[in-house]
């Protein structure tokens, strides 16, 4: 799982060299670093003055790569700069100096900037030919051993590895390279560098084309380096952002080529709605078996009963029958050709020192068809036919790739979410061009991952919003529902924000984009669903294990079954008529021994969680609820408690003022002036419900006075006291706004007739805020903060699923207990400081309790972090949704019943798939291996036993598939309330 998703960069990147000499020296400068592990690596820049040419830098580097500890060095003559990357633990920067200096050059140590020094890259890979578990452990294992690779997660279904690496020590074609020497098929998608751009040209059409854009692209300003594919006609910048932005490149490339060249920024999450070529590939491996497979069926069952046939297929052709060298013909391009993909697999498998179902494939397929071939070349030479079984090793890899393709259907069908997602995003958008009075005069349609802040779009009726931003003109309902969940449309009018990727309905809207590329809402939601479908949950552990000694373990036991028959034959165990004509018992042993490899199925353990986990993150996003990952997700299932923060939460987060208490004498007017004066430099929520209910006091609904300070009173020395409220000094004199407690500390007091006051209005659920003037208490405040409609419903439909809900807030005790009184909670904590959520979270972890908290404020982040499972509501602010492992994008609290019932459903659908992953192995297995034949005549045929292998994995993708069959749990039915 990625360490933070909110950053990802949407362009891919990569690339080689400059069209310049310098940027050939610097590609040379970062690659060629050893793959064996190194800890504790360490990279530094080496000045080298008195090189020549390439015989002086040939000898600084034999120095150097001769030094004990020196992992890599390069040498760039014309930057005369020396890149070695070393193990501190063996040699020191000194002993790095002296050893250059002993090949007769002089040296010294470059400072580290601070812009390289310790920074790390999230690079993102496809991987091929992957299998099953074991495979993923292989390839985990060989990344998190490469220098410089701080993290590595692979994922089965998605066929994607993530890396956070230190592009200091190792680059991500070292990467790919360790990969593919591992025998796996990769390729770089992206990372989360910032300066990278990929377009696609259009237009290239010679090489003069080609002169023409690699001449004009290295006099622009801001371009450090670019690589243009000709094959694939993209090309790769690499670019300075302080100096320019990827749509200023874009229209300069494009003018300087005199219109010839069309350029267009790559997308690479668009491969999520792509075809998947892995199925394809499969399926066209799968029908060419089938093809092979019919004349093998077709002699071996049908030309029997044909006696025209018959007597064809029995006709000598030298030593052997027609029919024998058809099927051997035919056996051995299904055997070699179309299976040969099995052998690659378990080649680099066992290469690796790993075993997976490859491996099973291979021996159960080679022992059938060598076998058939030492039978025809027997009886050739001898005259003693046996039967040969090329049918089944034939029809064994046929059913295998039928259920690999079937397996790659259902695979592609638990990526729905993402690929949906990636197709709310519109290709373009249409962006207005305004003079230097700032009126519009033009418009222009342009690549929507070109945007950039501030830029000004139109939206006309019908299409989707390109990027976040701000209506500045016209109004319009707008349908939110994908982002959301919600199916009614929002009315957005101006200063309304509005999202990117949904729907404008009916009216025209002219937007400000503020949130563009990575940053809006949707690019995060994508990259958090992403990056929740590559993390692991801890019940994979246990698939993990199995998968390392499940294939030896079958192995084991195929080669028991063997022997344990074999013996039983020469020692009279088993009648002779329990052979089949021409055969003997090592036939009929060896047909026992093929059908346990082959049964035996590795990929259904392998699959039963990440699929589900896949599904389930997917439904979650279609439903309003972002997952982080597979961790969150099992814990979730596991909630005993649930804790609430008060406002904004179980609240509207809306407070308003409901009474005005003038203790002094003073005006009420001037009263709410004074307060209003005091609070407005707070972002407290009381704060500015005290400020608007003074401005309605005095203007009512003035548009031109609804962002006007200037009717306030000057104000000075403003302190926010955490927990209490604020002080400041007004005309002199010092002013107090809060709780009791800031009175207290201040040496306030509060008359009796004040506090009764105050003590009404905390039964009835408001907060007393009490104002002070020169340590004088002047009069009180009474600010409610209406709950939300569904909040007492929810909290009953928790206890009814057995989880028991807890407040915890800042407020008063009597406002918390009135509040808790009216939504249905018992246990209520008032009066806790911010840090103090995250010790009442602790106290309710002890004994073994899975806490949840739920929260939308920067003051919930600590407990929202501290939590085994945090739930932001999405309203809240940035960081709130960055600490917690559950983002409510619709900021319900109907939400929070269905995190945790999608949560338990998604664990028992991987349990159910556990149990039948397991079981299957567990009956197949014997079956195979013939315990109930003696009795019974019960066995399975190698080729049947691949048709159930093949299938076993298809069924447990199918049963995570049901996830999608997932609705939000009604809260009708959680009360068992019978609605007419």
């Amino acid at each position: 799982m990625l360490p933070s998703m909110k950053n990802l960069q949407l362009t891919a990147v990569g690339g080689k060299g400059s069209a310049e000499n310098s940027g050939e020296e610097e590609e040379r400068l970062l690659g060629g670093y050893d793959r064996e592990r190194v800890p504790n690596l360490r990279r530094i820049q080496v000045k080298v003055t008195g090189m020549t040419c390439a015989a002086c830098s040939n000898s600084v580097e034999s120095a150097l790569r001769s030094t004990d500890g020196v992992v890599e060095a390069s040498v760039a003559l014309l930057w005369n700069k020396a890149d070695v990357c070393y193990n501190p633990a063996l040699v020191s920067d000194e002993e790095i100096i002296t050893a250059i200096e002993d090949s007769g050059f002089d040296a010294e140590v470059l400072p580290e900037t601070s812009s390289s020094h310790n920074r790390t890259l999230i690079g993102q890979f496809t991987i091929g030919g992957m299998t099953c578990a074991a495979c993923v452990n292989s390839v985990e294992d060989i990344l998190r051993r490469l220098p410089g690779v701080r993290k590595a997660v692979v994922s089965l279904p998605t066929s994607l590895g993530e890396v956070e690496y230190d592009p200091e020590c190792i680059t991500k074609d070292h990467i790919v390279n360790a990969i593919e020497d591992a025998g796996f098929e990769a390729s770089f998608i992206q990372s989360n560098e910032q300066d990278k751009l990929v377009l696609g040209v259009i237009g290239i059409a010679s090489e003069t084309d080609v002169y023409m854009l690699e001449t004009t692209l290295p006099i622009l300003n801001g371009i450090r380096q670019f690589s243009f594919d000709r094959a694939s006609k993209q090309l790769e910048l690499h670019y300075d952002p302080e100096v320019t932005n990827a749509r200023m490149l874009v229209d300069q490339i494009e003018s300087s080529c005199f219109g010839k060249v069309k350029l267009m920024v790559k997308n690479p999450y668009t491969r999520m709605a792509s075809k998947d070529l892995e199925s394809s590939n499969t399926l066209r491996l799968f029908t060419t078996s089938l093809f092979l497979c019919v004349p093998i069926l077709f002699t071996q069952f049908v030309c029997p009963h044909i006696p025209l046939l018959y007597s064809v297929i029995v006709r000598r052709c030298g030593p052997l029958q027609m029919g024998d060298w058809l099927n051997w013909i035919m056996a051995t391009i299904i055997q070699f050709f179309v299976g040969k993909r099995f052998y690659v697999a378990a080649g680099r498998a066992l290469r690796n020192g790993s075993t997976n179902m490859d491996v099973l494939i291979v021996i159960g397929t080679s022992a059938s068809y060598f076998y058939s071939v030492w039978a025809l070349l027997y009886g050739a030479m001898t005259g003693f036919w046996l039967m040969p079984y090329f049918e089944s090793s034939a029809m064994l890899i046929t059913f295998v790739l039928f259920g690999k393709y079937l397996e790659c259907l259902a695979k592609g069908r638990t990526s729905d979410a993402i690929k949906k997602l990636v197709e709310l995003a519109p290709a373009t958008a249409i962006m207005l061009i305004k003079d230097k009075g700032g009126k519009v005069n033009g418009e222009r349609e342009i690549d929507a991952l070109l945007i950039q802040p501030g830029d000004m779009l139109k939206v006309i009726p019908g299409s989707k919003i390109p990027a976040d931003g701000v209506v500045v003109w016209g109004s319009s309902y707008v349908n939110e529902s994908m982002i959301t969940g919600e199916s009614a449309p929002v009315l957005k009018e101006v200063d309304s924000v509005v999202t990117g990727g949904t729907i404008n309905l009916h009216g025209l809207l002219h937007i400000k984009a503020s949130h563009v590329g990575a940053n809006t809402v949707l690019s995060q939601i994508i990259s958090l669903v992403e990056a929740a479908q590559m993390s692991k949950a801890p019940i994979q552990k246990f698939a993990d294990f199995i998968a390392s000694i499940f294939v030896p373990s079958v192995v084991t036991l195929g080669f028991l079954t063997f022997t344990g028959w074999y013996l039983a034959g020469l020692l009279g165990g088993c009648p002779e008529e329990w052979l089949e004509d021409n055969s003997n018992y090592f036939v009929f042993s060896l047909m026992f021994a093929i059908a346990v490899v082959v049964v035996a199925c590795p990929c259904a353990l392998g699959l039963a969680t990440p699929t589900a986990v896949m599904v389930a993150t997917g439904v979650g996003a279609n439903n309003g609820v972002l997952i982080k990952g597979g961790e969150a997700l099992e814990r979730a299932g596991k909630i005993n408690y649930v804790v609430f923060d008060k406002t904004g939460t179980l609240t509207q987060g809306k407070p308003t003022v409901t009474t005005t208490k003038c203790f002094s004498g003073m005006d009420r007017g001037e009263f709410l002036k004074l307060v209003a004066s005091a609070e407005a430099g707070s972002e407290h929520p009381l704060a500015k419900a005290v400020l608007e209910h003074a401005r309605h006091f005095h203007f009512f609904d003035e548009p031109t006075s609804m962002n006007s300070y200037s009717w306030l009173h000057d104000v000075s020395g403003f302190l926010a006291v955490p927990g209490q409220g604020i002080q400041c000094i007004m005309n002199g004199k010092k002013i107090l706004v809060g709780n009791r407690k800031l009175m207290v500390d201040n040496s306030v007091v509060i008359p009796e007739h004040s506090e009764n006051f105050v003590r009404e209005l905390e039964e009835n659920a408001n907060t007393g805020v009490l104002v002070a003037c020169d340590n004088e208490l002047i009069g009180v405040l009474g600010v409610a903060d209406p709950l939300k409609r569904e909040a007492a419903v929810v909290i009953e439909a928790l206890v009814k699923m057995g989880v028991t809900p807890v407040m915890v807030t800042g407020d008063n005790c009597r406002t918390a207990e009135a509040v808790a009184k009216q939504v249905g909670i018992s246990d209520v904590r008032a009066e806790v400081m911010p840090a103090g959520k995250a010790d009442v979270i602790s106290s309710l972890q002890k004994g073994g309790n899975v806490v949840a908290m739920v929260g939308d404020g920067i003051n919930d982040s600590p407990a929202l972090a501290a939590a085994d499972v945090g739930l932001a509501i999405g309203a809240g602010t940035d960081i709130a949704i960055e600490a917690a492992d559950y983002v409510l994008m619709r900021s319900s609290l109907e939400d929070v019943i269905t995190a945790i019932d999608l949560s338990r459903k998604t664990f028992a659908r991987i349990r159910l798939n556990y149990v039948f992953a397991c079981g299957y192995n567990v009956i197949a297995i014997p079956l195979a291996a013939g315990v109930l034949f003696p009795w019974m005549r019960i066995r399975i045929q190698p080729w049947i036993a691949g048709a159930c292998m093949a299938l076993s994995s298809v069924t447990v993708v199918c049963s995570s598939l049901l996830l999608r069959q997932y609705r939000k749990p009604r809260l009708t039915t959680l009360l068992e309330i019978t609605v007419d």
